[in-house]
């Protein structure tokens, strides 16, 4: 199939990646497929896709809000764009409205697909209710919770959108053998286990409650070093919250890092502990794929994926206590620890791998478009 994907993110957003992530998917699978990037996001976007294997890109304006001149251009390149391909996949307000005025501009319109990546509710005005009713063949969403907001509001029949969680590139992210030089940037030592999170220094993110956890642990003799992956506007506070507890030994921050899947390597036990969760939290994935022993807050997809006990060790969001406790079982034990790694492991590559998603997305386009031809 010829499929054109639009995304409009000016930054390297968890769309931003998951529409890369199924454009190089599906080409694996031998389709011809287009990702249409915001102009001027080379650096942020653009650049990224292509390091993550992307092949044919091109760019349209796609500004914020109603511009009439610029989206007039847009139009008329969609129209040339829509044309030659069999399905178009928009995953942002703004190229979902222009994909389907485009569709009013070609003899035969494409079936619209639609990915709804965070759980901010679409209202349903009556504006939406055509572009949703009328104007879109289908509804993807990152998580159970955000279908069923769809179906609850009117928007879209039940038997028009589906969930698909998931998405990481289980070539990328796998088990590796750990290398000695990433495990000493991060911190690690061998005297002692290396618990780290991937997560940007921001508010909701759940660092501080790693900070009081790790106290916790500390009061009892239990103390494992800490590192924090990530930047962020938080920084400050997250440094100054480590001094307070008197653990700055026992935390490293290191900001960015080139090797994820190395850096994921050196870990012993992963965190995934935010307050809150709106969308795909792709980093779970991520960890699971490589073999981490996690912890995760139960909030977003991992209430809907994972089983405690058996693929990660879920924890009540905000809870530094229970934290504390699950840690120092974790880190006590290497051999629960790699059991749940291995689960983690076989659930991804079973069912929420790049490939994964991909076969179905595939399956749903083409019935999308034999309906369409009927």
């Amino acid at each position: 199939m010829r499929i054109l994907q639009l995304m409009s993110c000016r930054g390297w957003s968890s769309d931003a990646y998951w529409a890369a992530r199924m454009t190089r998917e599906l080409e694996r699978r031998g389709h011809v497929v287009t990702l249409g990037c915001r102009a001027g996001t080379e650096t942020r976007v653009i650049d990224r896709a292509r390091r993550e294997g992307v092949q044919r890109v091109t760019t349209l304006v796609l500004a914020s809000g109603a511009r009439p001149v610029v989206d007039g251009r847009d139009l008329r390149r969609l129209r040339a764009l829509m044309a030659d391909v069999d399905v178009v996949h928009v995953h942002r307000g703004k190229e979902h409205w222009l994909a389907a005025l485009g569709n009013r501009l070609i003899p035969t319109p494409r079936p619209i697909v639609r990915t709804r990546h965070i759980a901010q509710a679409v209202r349903p005005h009556a504006a939406n209710r055509w572009l949703y009713r009328r104007a879109t063949a289908f509804v993807v969403t990152v998580t159970e919770a955000i279908r069923r907001q769809y179906v609850a509001s009117g928007l879209v029949d039940a038997d028009r959108v589906a969930a698909l969680p998931g998405g990481a590139d289980t070539e990328r992210y796998r088990p590796l053998v750990r290398d000695p030089q990433v495990y000493g940037r991060l911190g690690g030592r061998s005297d002692r286990p290396l618990v780290g999170m991937i997560a940007g220094l921001r508010v909701m993110k759940g660092h501080e409650v790693v900070i009081e956890a790790a106290a916790r642990l500390g009061a009892r003799d239990v103390r494992p070093h800490f590192v924090f992956v990530g930047r962020g506007a938080l920084e400050p506070a997250v440094r100054d919250a480590i001094d307070r507890a008197g653990l700055a030994q026992q935390f490293s921050i290191a900001g960015f890092v080139e090797d994820l899947p190395a850096a994921l390597a050196a870990l012993d036990v992963a965190l995934y502990v935010p307050l809150e969760s709106d969308g795909m939290s792709r980093v779970i994935f991520e960890y699971l794929a490589a073999g981490r022993p996690l912890i995760a807050s139960r909030v977003g997809v991992v209430p809907e994926v994972l089983t405690d006990g058996e693929h990660a060790a879920l924890v009540p969001a905000g809870d530094a206590g229970i934290l504390a406790e699950v840690l120092a079982r974790l880190v006590g034990d290497p051999a629960a620890g790699a059991r749940l790694g291995e689960a983690g492991r076989r659930l991804v590559a079973q069912r929420y791998s790049g490939a994964q998603v991909a076969a179905a997305l595939e399956g749903l386009y083409a019935r999308l478009v034999a309906a369409g031809a009927a």
